[in-house]
C-alpha cells in the first residue's frame, strides 16, 4: 500500500524496519529459538501502519517525526506480540499469518507463548528509550502504552466469549493499538494535552474505519455489507474532522484514512 502526502512513507517504513531489527535480541545463544521466533514475527512483513500513525502524529502537532522513532516501534513490538498470541490453538488456531507459517505452526505453541510475552516487555524496553525533555513525558507515554495492552487484552476475551457488541470488540482489539500510536506519536512530538487527544480521536475512527473494511474484505463481516459501508464512511469521515485544527502537516495522516477505507487487499 502507497501512501501519498506528508513524509516520504517507503523512507520511513526502512527507519522503521532498521530500528526493530535493532531492537530485536539475535537468534543465538540459549534462548535462539525464543529471539528466532521473535524474529519471525515481527520481521514477517505487514504495513507498519501503526508506527507510521506514530510518526505522522509528532508531525501533526510540529514535532519532529524522529522524537517518535522508539514509540513508533514499541507499539508495533505490541501488536506482534497480539498476533502471535491470537493465532495460537487456544485462540484462532491460524497456522499461516502473511503468507507463511504463523509462530505457534513454526516454532511450536510453547515458544510462541514465549515469544509473544517477551515481544509484549520488549516494547516498554523500546518506549523507555524514547527521548523525552522530563521524566513525566516518559510516564505519560508509558501509561499511554500499557492501557493499550489491556485494552487490546479486553477486546480479544470479549470475542472470545462470544460477545455481541462489535463496537466494544472493535474500539479494544482494533483501535486500542491506533490510539495509543496516535497519542504517543504526538506526546513524543511536544504537542498540548488537546492536540494529544485530538489525534487520539483521529486514531479511533481510523481504526474502528480499518476493522470494519478489514471484515468487509474478508467476508465476515457482522453487520450487512450496507451497514458496513456506512460504519467505514462514517469513521472515515469523523477522523478526518478529528485532523482539523493541528499546527503541524496532517496531509499523511489525511491520505493514510481515505486509503485505508478504500483499499483492496
Amino acid at each position: 500500500m502507497c501512501y501519498t502526502g506528508g513524509m516520504d512513507s517507503e523512507k520511513t517504513i526502512r527507519q522503521i524496519e532498521t530500528a526493530l531489527a535493532e531492537l530485536l535480541p539475535s537468534p543465538e545463544g540459549e534462548a535462539a529459538a525464543l529471539h528466532a521466533a521473535m524474529r519471525w514475527a515481527v520481521e514477517g512483513g505487514g504495513k507498519r501502519v501503526r508506527p507510521l500513525v506514530c510518526l505522522a502524529a509528532a508531525e501533526a502537532v510540529g514535532g519532529a517525526a524522529d522524537d517518535a522513532l522508539m514509540p513508533a516501534c514499541a507499539i508495533e513490538l505490541l501488536h506482534s506480540y497480539t498476533l502471535v498470541h491470537d493465532d495460537l490453538p487456544a485462540m484462532d488456531n491460524d497456522t499461516e499469518r502473511r503468507g507463511r507459517p504463523s509462530v505457534w505452526a513454526k516454532f511450536g505453541e510453547d515458544t510462541a507463548i514465549l515469544a509473544g510475552d517477551a515481544l509484549q516487555a520488549l516494547a516498554f524496553v523500546a518506549l523507555a528509550k524514547t527521548p523525552v525533555s522530563c521524566p513525566g513525558v516518559r510516564a505519560g507515554l508509558l501509561s499511554i502504552l500499557g492501557e493499550a495492552a489491556v485494552g487490546v487484552v479486553r477486546g480479544q476475551a470479549a470475542e472470545l466469549a462470544g460477545s455481541k457488541d462489535v463496537a466494544y470488540v472493535y474500539r479494544h482489539k482494533t483501535a486500542d493499538l491506533f490510539v495509543a500510536a496516535a497519542r504517543m506519536g504526538a506526546t513524543a512530538g511536544g504537542g498540548t494535552a488537546a492536540q494529544v487527544e485530538r489525534l487520539g480521536t483521529f486514531a479511533l475512527h481510523l481504526g474502528l474505519a480499518f476493522q470494519h473494511e478489514d471484515d468487509l474484505l474478508d467476508g465476515d463481516s457482522p453487520l450487512g455489507r450496507v451497514e458496513a459501508e456506512c460504519q467505514v464512511r462514517e469513521h472515515t469521515d469523523a477522523a478526518l474532522a478529528a485532523l482539523d485544527g493541528l499546527p503541524g502537516d496532517t496531509s499523511f495522516l489525511a491520505s493514510l484514512a481515505a486509503r485505508l477505507a478504500t483499499r483492496k487487499a
